[in-house]
């Protein structure tokens, strides 16, 4: 499944909400630095969906706020 997501780093709460079909808004606690957002956007995606890190992977947009995610079911 492939999933449209905007990030919002340095978020006061990690939350994940569906705006519209396949596309995400995804707020993350972890700053914007040396990866760390991009794993936390992972984590929640994975907690989400519930299934594990391994299996979701952002495709394009690593280093910009709006990426491209897959998740393998």
């Amino acid at each position: 499944m492939k999933l449209l997501v905007s990030v919002k780093p340095r978020a006061k709460r990690q939350t994940v909400h569906k705006i519209t079909d396949g596309v995400y808004d995804v707020s993350v606690t972890a700053p914007p630095e040396g990866g760390k957002a991009n794993a936390a956007v992972i984590k929640a995606l994975a907690d989400h969906f519930g299934v594990s890190r391994s299996r979701v992977s952002i495709l394009m947009g690593k280093t910009l706020r709006d990426k491209v995610v897959t998740i393998d079911e």
